[in-house]
C-alpha cells in the first residue's frame, strides 16, 4: 500500500492530497471538456492557425500580469525543458493539430478519440521515469482506453479518419505537456507552471502571428460573434485557468492517478457538443460514460509509485 504520513489531527496527509489533486483535476477536466466544442466554433470562421497564435498570445498576456502581480521570481535553469516541453506541447501543439482536425470532424468524434489521452499521459511518465504504475493500473487503464476506442469506431463506422491522426498526435503532445507540468508543478507551482510556458511561447506566438497574411487579418472584422466566443473560451478557460487547477491536481495526485480522470472528458465534451453545438447525445454515449466512470474508480484502488 501506498505508505501515508499523519498530520497532528491524525489525517493521512497522502490520502488527503490524493483527494484534493483528484478534486482539483476533476475541475481541470471539466474546463477542458468544452475547448473542443468552443474550437469548433472558433474555427467555422477562424483560420486555425490565427486561433492557435492568438489564444497563446492572449492567454500569455494574461499570464504575465498573473505573475507580476504575484512578483513571482524567474524559473531556475532545471526548469527551462519542462516549461519548453509544456509550451510546445499544451500551448501550441495540441491547439494547432485539434483546431485543424475540428475543420473536418464533429468536435463529439475528437472528443471520444481524446479519451487516449489518459493513457498516453500515463506512458510518457512512465518512459521517462517519473512514475511507477502496477500492472493493474496498466490493464484498468488499458480497459477504459478501448472503451472509449471501441466508442470513437463505432461511431467512424469501424474505421478512423485521417482527422484522427492530427487528433492523435495533439494527444501525443499534450501528453507529454501534462506530464512534464504536472512534474514541475511539485516544485515551480501548478500557476507558476502554466503562467511561465505561456510567457515562453509569446515570443515565436508573436513572431508567427506577424507573418500571419495579411487578407486574412482583413476578413477578421467579418468574424461572427460566435466565433470570437470560441476565441475567448479557448484563451481564458482552456489556455489559462483550466491548468490553474489541472497542474495543481497532477502535482499533488500524481501524473497516472489524476491522469485518470481525464477518462470522463470524452463524455463532459460530448455534452457541451450537444448543447453548444447541437450534436446528437444518445443513450449509447450515456452508457459508454457509465463505464468508463467505472474503470475511473477501480484505477484509483490501483498502486502507483512515485
Amino acid at each position: 500500500m501506498r505508505p501515508t504520513t499523519l498530520t497532528p489531527a491524525g489525517v493521512p496527509t497522502a490520502a488527503s492530497d490524493e483527494a484534493r489533486g483528484m478534486l482539483l483535476g476533476l475541475i481541470g477536466v471539466a474546463v477542458f471538456s468544452l475547448t473542443l466544442p468552443f474550437t469548433r466554433l472558433a474555427v467555422r470562421e477562424l483560420d486555425p492557425l490565427f486561433l492557435t497564435l492568438g489564444r497563446a498570445l492572449g492567454a500569455a498576456v494574461l499570464a504575465a500580469g498573473w505573475l507580476r502581480m504575484r512578483r513571482a521570481a524567474l524559473p531556475g535553469r532545471a526548469a527551462l525543458w519542462p516549461l519548453a516541453v509544456v509550451a510546445l506541447g499544451c500551448v501550441l501543439g495540441f491547439p494547432l493539430l485539434s483546431s485543424i482536425a475540428m475543420r473536418s470532424v464533429p468536435a463529439s468524434h475528437g472528443a471520444v478519440l481524446g479519451g487516449v489521452l489518459p493513457l498516453a499521459t500515463a506512458l510518457y511518465a512512465a518512459l521517462r521515469g517519473y512514475e511507477r504504475p502496477s500492472t493493474g493500473f496498466w490493464l484498468v487503464a488499458l480497459l477504459g482506453t478501448s472503451l472509449v476506442l471501441a466508442f470513437a469506431l463505432g461511431q467512424g463506422g469501424g474505421t478512423l479518419q485521417k482527422a484522427d491522426l492530427l487528433m492523435f498526435g495533439a494527444i501525443a503532445a499534450a501528453a507529454a505537456g501534462y506530464a512534464e507540468g504536472g512534474r514541475l508543478a511539485r516544485t515551480l507551482g501548478g500557476q507558476e507552471t502554466i503562467c511561465w510556458a505561456l510567457v515562453l511561447a509569446a515570443v515565436p506566438a508573436a513572431i508567427l502571428l506577424a507573418a500571419f497574411e495579411s487578407d486574412q487579418v482583413k476578413r477578421l472584422g467579418a468574424v461572427g460573434p460566435a466565433s470570437w466566443l470560441g476565441f475567448a473560451y479557448v484563451t481564458t478557460f482552456s489556455m489559462f485557468i483550466g491548468f490553474f487547477f489541472w497542474y495543481r491536481g497532477l502535482a499533488l495526485g500524481g501524473v497516472a492517478r489524476v491522469g485518470q480522470v481525464q477518462l470522463l472528458q470524452p463524455f463532459l465534451s460530448l455534452a457541451g457538443a450537444a448543447v453548444l453545438l447541437g450534436e446528437a447525445l444518445t443513450v449509447a454515449n450515456v452508457g459508454f460514460a457509465l463505464a468508463v466512470i467505472a474503470t475511473v474508480a477501480l484505477g484509483r484502488r490501483m498502486q502507483v509509485r512515485r
